[in-house]
């Protein structure tokens, strides 16, 4: 690869490493056939980083079911008790799964005479202000989940016999009134696991951030925001949108699970940024049983699920099936194992969105896209001289020796402001090397297509859909993304509405 700014050698981050990794493609809300008809099993989202308050631990996060309305009610969206959740890594650089953290989810009725999953501050009842015991009355429907870990012959039960609740969507102020509130429901939901592990599943905020409409739209960006390349000020600017969010409003179920790096690497040790055990590979899956009955209606279980587990869909780099997998391949990609990729390599190689940016006068690397390899390997800048390159493979590797950039200091573009010339706005810790909730990986990501890695002056376009941020402030704490929109007075900033700077333009 070829930089004009040799300070992006890692001196950056840390030990001997040269540069930085090609990104990805942006994020999941919606993509193969097989998964747009099974939205609890759609993964939408999947970040893996160093936590933002405990170098010495790793957080995992899953979020499925794209675009909940907070409004839709009676019952609104809970987990789904047929599927397997499961977060896996591999850290010995062979693609295949080493650590793993299966979550299944049960159900319960505890008020079959309500109209309603949830009900509070009315007709006797109390208002919703704990998931379980005195204030839980209302919470009619109501999910427990089990989280094993599995190394591997071992397996672990972290509950231990221990009730874990999920935390239901935020319905409004008058059932669930302390739901943001210190020590509130959202709170309630973390729980400390043996192993100095945490975890957390409920419905959230949806923290992905983009011109969804435009994008999809052939590439049909605002005006406002250059048309899809953005100007300097506003490439600068990370905390303004230029153009609508359609993400904004919007909730997503969500698992997060913080672990000791030690627990992950294949000698149970920290290691340095220079050292290739600290590169691991992660990614997500849902799975369903391999065959289901649909019974009589007075039968119990009316539904009736058996055999061994099968794939429905997975997700390391965000947006490789939706921007780069051809539509009739994927969903074969959704169902495959990530040792399997080299099937696909003629898609990492040779990326269809590339050419379109060609079409519309981007100056694009022409041939096979050499640049991006380390998408697909264990190859790069992150990754430290001496690792294995393993099999062409999606994970979303991260390089733990490197340590998180303080909270208030974290930048929407991550490693590609190494680029940018100015060693104040540098910020190693995001988006190819692994990915934060706020990290901009559409812009990111279109600007790796664009060739920015190959060189980053002949090919330095700012692509971008004008989308610089979530419409929620970002959490710096576990669980790391936002409690859910409330169901009752949340809105969506639609285009032409107040909500940008100024107004989302339409054109």
């Amino acid at each position: 690869m070829k930089f004009a700014n040799a300070r992006v050698r890692l001196a950056l981050v840390a030990a001997g490493l040269t540069a930085i990794a090609p990104a990805a493609r942006a994020a999941n809300h919606r993509e193969a056939p097989i998964t747009s008809l099974d939205r609890a099993a759609d993964i939408t989202d999947w970040y893996t980083f160093v936590s933002f308050n405990d170098p010495t631990k790793v957080t995992l996060v899953l979020a499925v079911d794209p675009l909940l309305e907070p409004s839709n009610g009676p019952n609104y969206f809970p987990f789904d008790p047929g599927i397997l959740y499961s977060f896996r890594i591999d850290n010995d650089h062979d693609a295949r799964t080493d650590v793993s953290f299966e979550v299944r989810f049960q159900t319960e009725i505890r008020q079959p005479g309500l109209f309603t999953g949830f009900v509070g501050g009315i007709a006797g009842i109390p208002p919703i202000t704990a998931l379980d015991g005195p204030g839980s009355e209302g919470l009619s429907l109501r999910q427990t989940y089990s989280v094993t870990m599995r190394r591997g012959h071992e397996r672990i039960d972290l509950a231990r016999g221990r009730t874990l609740y999920a935390v239901p969507t935020n319905v409004g102020p008058r059932t669930m009134p302390n739901y943001t509130a210190s020590g509130g429901l959202f709170e309630q939901g973390i729980y400390q696991l043996p192993q100095g592990i945490r975890v957390f599943a409920g419905t959230t905020d949806d923290a992905f951030y983009i011109d969804l409409g435009a994008a999809f739209d052939s590439l049909n960006f605002r005006a406002a925001a250059g048309g899809g390349v953005l100007s300097a000020a506003q490439d600068a600017a990370d905390n303004v949108n230029f153009a609508p969010n359609d993400v904004s409003g919007f909730n997503v179920n969500t698992i997060a699970i913080e672990v000791p790096i030690a627990l992950l690497t294949q000698d149970g040790q920290l290691h340095g940024a220079g050292d290739p055990l600290a590169v691991l590979g992660t990614y997500g899956t849902t799975s369903r049983r391999q065959i289901t009955v649909r019974r009589d209606a007075d039968d119990d279980p009316p539904v009736l699920s058996t055999g061994p587990f099968r794939q429905v869909q997975r997700m390391g780099n965000p947006l490789i099936n939706e921007l780069v997998i051809g539509t009739g391949f994927k969903d074969r990609f959704s169902m495959d194992s990530p040792w399997n990729d080299s099937q696909f390599a003629s898609f990492f190689l040779r990326p269809v969105l590339a050419d379109v940016f060609a079409s519309l006068g981007i100056p694009v690397p022409a041939g096979d896209r050499t640049d991006l390899l380390p998408l697909v390997t264990y190859s790069g800048p992150i990754v430290p001289p001496g690792t294995p390159a393993g099999p062409i493979a999606d994970l979303l590797r991260i390089n733990t020796g490197i340590p998180p950039t303080p909270f208030a200091n974290q930048k929407r573009l991550a490693l590609l402001t190494l680029l940018d010339g100015d060693p104040s706005n540098d910020d190693a810790a995001g988006f190819p090397n692994g990915r934060r909730p706020g990290d901009d990986v559409t812009d990111i990501a279109a600007r790796a297509v664009g060739g920015i890695l190959a060189d980053p002056v002949a090919f330095g376009t700012r692509i971008g859909d004008g989308v610089n941020t979530d419409d929620k402030t970002r959490r710096g704490t576990f669980p790391y993304v936002n409690p859910a929109q409330d169901g009752r007075n949340s809105r969506h900033v639609d285009p032409g509405e107040p909500g940008c700077t100024g107004t989302c333009p339409v054109s």
